[in-house]
């Protein structure tokens, strides 16, 4: 039976299996993007175990960037946005400050051994973590890293998001933590995505921008949305957890022992530095608050380093202003998917990709 190790299926199906096992698990404990999780995981043990496949096709994967991208592009409504219209200037300032922080914390993480600066930047970038996740090996950093540490801030900020808001600044309960849902067919959010995948993936090709399968289809995703002509559809979930796996997947297949020391051994690292970023972000939080009229919370809330979906739990909870902290929180999002790609290439092309 030893012939069936070399049957490409033999090895696609355990994949497959256990990541849809494994993600309604993960899904349980209230984690972000379970997909992602699940696909990272199982590729992870299966590459150590000498079972996964090679590698994950660039097809697949440039497919799977383009949905995220929409996803993204989806996110930032015009009522949203137009509640930052008032204090754009503050809001643009202290947006563009996270981005500073948590780059600087990045490239202090590239001094460790193992890792190059490239690399550090990517994994503590705030801001889309399953966006830059996607796009890091095409960049040219270690997108086992990157996924391994991008997740460990949404999981540190999540965590410890409604203890900070209910310890330092008296947040309680004050209605439902339910979001909205779409409101058209899954066949119109399925033809949505077609459209913003056909348009943005040539668009992203001519102008050559970096990371261009996420970053075409999710501008395009953008401009619909903002226009109206979204029907205030989504994609399909179903569509979306497959994007997430397949993400997953390919930084789980790449995975050796060595990797995983390398992991281990930044992880203490990474920790400490995410505890800064956090630090910083909610002093950020505050000067915004006094910049804007907005309540600490509000500004705590708004810049928080990721987690958007628990800030929205947290934010309707406590009864706060959730369009204004929706959108800051939306527009850093955007400032870091459209920023980082380029700052990735100049810091490649000046410190290089090696660890």
């Amino acid at each position: 039976m030893g012939w069936l190790r070399t049957v490409p299926w033999a090895r696609w199906l355990p994949l497959i299996a256990f990541t849809v096992v494994v993600t309604p698990a993960i899904g349980a404990f209230g984690a972000p993007s379970p997909a992602l999780f699940a696909g990272l995981g199982v590729g992870t043990v299966l590459a150590l175990l000498g079972r996964a496949p090679e590698r994950v096709p660039r097809r697949a994967t440039a497919l799977a960037q383009a949905v995220i991208g929409v996803v993204i592009g989806m996110l930032a409504q015009s009522s949203t946005l137009s509640a930052v219209a008032q204090s754009w200037l503050p809001v643009l300032l202290v947006s563009l400050g996270t981005l500073v922080v948590s780059m600087a914390a990045g490239l202090l993480m590239g001094l460790a051994r193992g890792v190059s600066p490239l690399t550090g930047m990517l994994s503590l970038t705030a801001g889309g973590a399953s966006g830059l996740v996607a796009v890091s090996r095409e960049l040219g950093g270690d997108e086992r890293l990157v996924a391994v540490v991008q997740y460990l801030r949404v999981g540190m900020v999540t965590a410890t998001m409604p203890v900070v808001a209910a310890l330092a600044f008296g947040a309680g309960h004050a209605g439902s933590t339910g979001a909205a849902a779409a409101t058209a067919p899954w066949y119109v959010g399925l033809a949505l995505l077609v459209v913003c995948c056909a348009a943005g993936i040539p668009l992203a090709r001519l102008t050559r921008v970096p990371a261009g399968a996420l970053l075409g289809p999710m501008v395009v995703a953008l401009a619909l949305t903002l226009s109206g002509w979204s029907f205030g559809a989504t994609p399909p979930a179903l569509v979306v957890d497959l994007a997430y796996a397949v993400i997953g997947w390919q930084a789980g297949v790449r995975f050796t022992r060595e990797s995983i020391r390398t992991v281990a051994r930044v992880l203490p690292l990474a920790t400490a530095l995410i505890l800064g970023i956090v630090g910083v972000c909610a002093t950020l939080g505050l000067l915004l608050s006094r910049l804007t009229g907005m309540t600490p919370l509000e500004g705590y809330l708004a810049t928080t380093p990721g987690g958007v979906y628990a800030v929205l739990a947290t934010a309707i909870s406590a009864g706060t202003n959730v369009t204004f902290v929706v959108a800051v929180q939306v527009l850093r999002v955007m400032i870091m998917l459209l920023i980082a790609p380029f700052l990735a290439r100049w810091v490649g092309r000046r410190w290089g990709t090696g660890g």
